[in-house]
């Protein structure tokens, strides 16, 4: 059997290799962070990108899903009305947003400054404006496929960063805040740079019309809410154990190592999912279901199995994987990143399902699952974060965190089983033909390499 073609391009190659290369800069990085600043400063930082990336979501989750499905299959004319638009809307929640978390910094600044979230309502506003036209610029380059792009405007500025931390652990010892304001302006030095290249459709404002606003806000309400519930199911935790006295942003630290490991998962499954959607939607715009069924059949079934090896290796060396990332004295969560292992073998079904809701104009059913899941989640983290502990007032950190990772195993399965039952009514699938591709995939690839070596 040939392998899917869908698997073999020159774009998921170039989309693979930009989440390789964006996660490698990130997780050097991460590492260098957490052995220049001290627990509960370095929780500080935690906070601060997972409350920004909350936000984000807010903000783009409106549009990105939209844009990259429309323009998948537009003309020239509808195109520039919808990068246009795009501005528009973007540009108006950034203002709305900025001004809202500057007002409630105001009101309980004294709360604030006495909590880990202090730096995310002093500087995210600044932020928000500082990389507006760099997540433009990346939805428009995702719907065009063009990867290449991508991999320039992410990784550029993640390599400039990487630079400064590395200079400031071993010379220049800035403070945390310096930090933060080095950042920010990388940030908008490649915003600029986005804006210089054209890619972020701000020539297009111009466009900006009624009619194409609600197009994407009427698509963009539901897939915002999927946004920012699938948001939740990674930060819920992460804000819950933040505001908990008893954890703290020591604690966020603590949980924040083997929740970094579990990006790893996530590099082939956002590589994939970036390049299965435009083309699983411009197959349902095309009412082709049966090539949608395809895409889904190959992109889920050979993930999957290419998961179960690597998270078995992952379980194994669960204590050095920690300690490359933390330290030793992060050792203690090698357990909890065990539980993420498990988790992990659920992820690319559960992602591809709700992909393929989306791309068959479907975000209402797939914002319900998520927000089953996000319920789930953040129910179950208020009980182990703060229900335990009054009953069981010795369990230790550690303990709690435990108890938070297996939350979302359940909270993951609750997820798969709802999108799957959505999706097959849609287009009717097997279970079993996702693991049978799968099979076949690699099978046709081990062909091919035996047959190029001859």
């Amino acid at each position: 059997m040939k392998i899917p073609s869908v698997l073999k391009g020159e774009k998921n190659i170039v989309s693979l290799l930009n989440q390789m290369t964006r996660a490698a800069l990130g997780f050097i990085s991460f590492i260098i962070l957490t052995r220049t600043f001290e627990k509960s400063v370095f929780g500080e930082w935690v906070l601060l990108i997972t409350s920004a990336g909350f936000v984000e979501m807010i903000r783009f989750g409106l549009t990105r899903t939209a844009i990259v499905r429309f323009l998948s299959a537009s003309k020239e004319k509808e195109s520039n009305e919808l990068k246009g638009s795009n501005w528009m809307i973007g540009l108006i929640i950034t203002v709305i947003i900025a001004i809202v978390i500057f007002a409630i910094n105001m009101i309980f600044n004294n709360a604030i400054q006495n909590s880990g979230y202090k730096y995310f309502f002093k500087w995210y506003p600044i932020l928000a404006f500082l990389n507006l036209p760099l997540n433009n610029a990346i939805t428009i380059l995702q719907a065009e496929q063009r990867f290449d792009r991508i991999l320039f405007i992410r990784n550029f500025p993640m390599v400039l960063f990487l630079i400064f931390l590395t200079l400031n652990f071993f010379i220049l010892k800035y403070n945390i805040e310096t930090v933060i304001l080095i950042f920010m302006g990388i940030t908008g030095f490649t915003s600029i740079v986005s804006i210089l290249k054209k890619w972020d459709g701000l020539i297009f404002l111009k466009y900006s019309n009624k009619a194409r606003i609600k197009q994407i806000l009427d698509f963009g309400k539901y897939s915002t809410a999927t946004l920012i519930g699938s948001n939740l199911l990674k930060s819920a935790d992460t804000f819950i154990l933040g505001l908990s006295p008893f954890i703290g942003p020591a604690g966020v630290a603590l949980y924040s190592i083997p929740l970094k490991l579990t990006e790893v998962m996530e590099i082939p499954l956002r590589s994939f999912t970036a390049t299965a959607f435009p083309k699983m939607s411009k197959a349902s715009i095309e009412k082709d279901n049966s090539k949608v069924r395809q895409l889904f059949y190959a992109y889920s079934g050979s993930l999957t199995l290419l998961f179960i090896p690597v998270l078995i290796l992952a379980f194994i060396f669960a204590e050095p994987l920690v300690t490359i990332v933390g330290g030793k004295e992060y050792i203690e969560t090698a357990n909890i990143f065990r539980i993420f292992c498990i988790y992990g073998l659920l992820l690319p079904m559960d992602r591809l399902t709700g992909v393929g809701l989306d791309s068959v104009n479907m975000p209402k059913r797939n914002f319900y699952k998520v927000i089953y899941m996000a319920l789930a989640n953040i129910i179950g983290d208020i009980i182990a974060v703060f229900v335990i502990v009054q009953f069981y007032p010795d369990i230790s950190i550690i303990s709690i965190l435990m108890l938070v990772s297996s939350v979302t195993i359940l909270m993951t399965l609750i997820g798969l089983v709802v999108g799957l039952k959505y999706f097959n009514k849609e287009i009717q699938f097997s279970i079993f033909r996702i693991f049978k591709e799968g099979y076949w995939f690699y099978k046709g690839m081990y062909r091919r390499i035996v047959k190029n070596s001859k």
